[in-house]
Order: C-alpha cells, then sequence, then structure tokens
C-alpha cells in the first residue's frame, strides 16, 4: 500500500519524473505549472524544503512500495492554526480511493503533530475528481468562487477536531 511521507531532498528525482509523466493530464484539469517550473526544478525542490524546514508549509508525498511517486499532499501558508491544502495524484493512481485515503491520513498529522485546525482548499469547476475528494473528507464549500490561474473554482474549509491519530502510513 502507498505510504504518505514528508518531502525530504531525496524525493527530487522522482517527484520531477511524477511531474513530467503527469504533465499533460493535470493540466487538462488543473493550471499548468509551466516550463519554468521543469527547468528550475532544483531549485524550487530547495525551496520547497526550505520553507518546510521553516513551519510554514508541510509537503507530503504518496510513495509506492517501489519507490514511485502517486501524489502530492501539500498544507501551505500554514499559520493560527489553518492551512490551505492542494493535492495531485497520478493518472495511473486515480479511481482507487487513494487521494481519499491520502487526504484523511492527513488529517492526522495535521491535528496531532502540525496543531491545525482548520483547512481550506480550492478546485477549479472542472476538476471533478479533486471536488469529489473535498467533499468526501468533509470538506465543505463556503460559497467563494476563486480564480485559479485565471480559471473559475470553488473554496472549500474543513474543521478538524478529534480526528484519529493513528500511524499516518496505516490505512
Amino acid at each position: 500500500m502507498p505510504e504518505l511521507q514528508r518531502l525530504r531532498a531525496d524525493h527530487a528525482p522522482a517527484l520531477l519524473a511524477f511531474e513530467q509523466e503527469n504533465r499533460a493530464f493535470f493540466a487538462a484539469s488543473i493550471p499548468d505549472r509551466g516550463d519554468d517550473y521543469f527547468a528550475r526544478f532544483a531549485a524550487r525542490h530547495e525551496a520547497l524544503l526550505t520553507e518546510q524546514a521553516a513551519g510554514v508549509c508541510h509537503f507530503h508525498l504518496l510513495v509506492a512500495g517501489d519507490g514511485e511517486i502517486l501524489g502530492r499532499f501539500n498544507l501551505v501558508d500554514a499559520a493560527d492554526g489553518s492551512a490551505d491544502l492542494g493535492f495531485r495524484l497520478a493518472e495511473k493512481a486515480t479511481g482507487r480511493g487513494l487521494a481519499t485515503a491520502a487526504v484523511h491520513d492527513l488529517f492526522a498529522l495535521c491535528t496531532a503533530t502540525y496543531a491545525l485546525t482548520t483547512l481550506r482548499a480550492a478546485a477549479t469547476v472542472t476538476n471533478t475528481a479533486s471536488r469529489s475528494v473535498l467533499t468526501r473528507t468533509g470538506f465543505v464549500r463556503t460559497g467563494e468562487e476563486v480564480l485559479l490561474n485565471g480559471r473559475r473554482g470553488l473554496a472549500y474549509v474543513r474543521r478538524l477536531s478529534g480526528e484519529r491519530t493513528t500511524d499516518a502510513g496505516a490505512r
């Protein structure tokens, strides 16, 4: 079973492969990262690790037993008990409940490790899969419409309290 792991420096090659292999799939429902993201990947990865070390963000990867990355689950702008959740799953990993399970595992980390009580999220209106994961994991629409790189999106929120605190890798 895939395991949720905190982002590390040694994840860089597999993470770059994940982003490259799934770029077209992601761009169909979320804004594309652009060529500059790939050209400057190493520097960007280091910057993410620096942000994570400062406690501003918490980055996680869903990693298969062979080390292949199947998804990203990011908590950004962590402050005052809240953070923004963003996630993406490899095309070949969709439809198996992996994103839903990983988001649930993240809830335990949010409360037990990061002292977060509220998560915010947004998804483009065309991203039915992500909106379904948010709904299945207890996020509710705020009624606010947002723009995500020029695309119309919907905002969600999830209050956390008493979430299961089992080992994050256990399912």
